[in-house]
């Protein structure tokens, strides 16, 4: 365990980097001394569990969602806490791979041995080092979504990790600066997702599932009241951070679902 010294020292901007990471792969209510994540990494960057858990709850004092629900963080809260929270929220691409290359390097271990890229091992240069990028962002992204949706599908409640999807509201091609912001995200099982690809269900800015007329042409059909008529008009399970963004989910529902 850490001495009293070390225990009071500042954080560095590399350890706040690497607590943020963790903030936003585990379930909000897991933020204790007991979670074997936040003891791995306070072991890393040789911390104690409770300093590590308490910084993560600083962090969610800066969620507008949490906000709102007048969760503040601890009177120590530093200012480079704040700088680390927007430099993540301004520029999620750089700071993801960022995080994710100096948690491999105090894992003592190198970002490519880490995720284990086979298909992308003959390319070269900037097009390997930029593939390897997009590859790493896309799992934390997921790693996100299905944690801040505590690992269920928004509509359907499924809760088997291998059948849930990161969906994008804003499809990935249509807007590179947030392609990897989890308020761009909602958690989804396959057939839902593709619906939502697709623009057979949409979600309104106030979360409510609205089902396309292309869909209801098959209101007839016995699968249709079981996988969409029984969950048209109703709320979608909400993140414990990260809330869709209304705007974005207007964009989807008017540029991308079948009215």
């Amino acid at each position: 365990m850490p001495d009293k010294s070390i225990r009071n020292r500042n954080w560095t901007r590399e350890e706040l980097i690497l607590a943020f990471n963790l903030y936003c792969k585990i379930p909000y209510g897991t933020f204790h001394n007991r979670n074997p994540k936040i003891i791995e990494l306070a072991k890393l960057i040789d911390r104690t569990p409770d300093a590590l858990a308490l910084k993560l709850s600083n962090f969610a004092s800066f969620d507008p969602y949490h906000r709102t629900r007048g969760v503040k963080g601890m009177p120590n809260t530093s200012k480079l806490d704040k700088v680390i929270w927007d430099e993540f929220t301004n520029n999620w691409d750089d700071l993801i791979f960022e995080s994710e290359k100096i948690l491999a390097t105090r894992q003592k271990t190198t970002i490519e041995k880490k995720y284990r890229f086979e298909d992308i091992d003959s390319k070269k240069g900037e097009h390997r080092i930029s593939e390897i990028k997009i590859r790493v962002n896309q799992n934390f992204f997921r790693s996100v979504i299905l944690s801040i949706y505590n690992f269920k599908c928004a509509i359907s409640g499924i809760d088997i990790p291998d059948l849930l999807v990161a969906s994008h509201i804003i499809p990935w091609s249509k807007n590179e600066k947030e392609r990897l912001n989890p308020h761009n995200g909602i958690c989804l099982s396959p057939l839902y997702d593709k619906c939502f690809d697709r623009g057979y269900i949409g979600i309104t800015p106030d979360f409510k599932v609205a089902v396309s007329k292309d869909l209801k042409r098959n209101l007839h059909k016995d699968y249709f009241g079981r996988h969409f008529g029984n969950f048209e008009n109703s709320k979608i399970s909400l993140p414990d951070r990260f809330l869709p963004i209304a705007e974005f989910l207007a964009y989807h529902y008017e540029n991308v679902f079948k009215k």
